[in-house]
């Protein structure tokens, strides 16, 4: 009897809870009937057309924002880093390992050598 009673004292908790908050419900405000606010000015965020490319007019001089030289520095950086990276050397363990097994393996004669061969 003990074991039911402790097993069902976090349900008599969660129904004080429901209990309660279907009492408080009148009181407090619920978020659908809250107004809804939005953001902004409240001004037309739409620009019409002007059927000029990005809305520069053919002889205009553009002003360089202020990201614009940061950001082609540092794609220049990601593509000088990915080509760097492709052309690097090949220093893992495991080439080194292989390639000197293969100058002992031709020391003692097991393997051919490449630079004997003739054609």
């Amino acid at each position: 009897m003990a074991l039911f009673r402790h097993a069902a004292a976090p349900l008599r908790s969660s129904v004080r809870c429901v209990r309660q908050s279907a009492t408080s419900t009148s009181t407090t405000r619920n978020f659908s009937i809250t107004t809804r606010r939005q953001g902004g000015g409240g001004g037309q965020q739409f620009d019409p057309p002007t059927g000029w490319l990005w809305g520069i007019k053919p002889g205009e001089k553009v002003e360089p924002e202020g990201w614009e030289w940061p950001m082609y520095i540092f794609c220049g950086s990601l593509v000088a880093t990915g080509i760097a990276l492709a052309f690097k050397p090949d220093t893992t363990v495991s080439t080194w390992a292989l390639e000197e097994a293969r100058r002992r393996l031709e020391a003692e004669g097991v393997l051919p050598d490449p630079a004997d061969k003739k054609e």
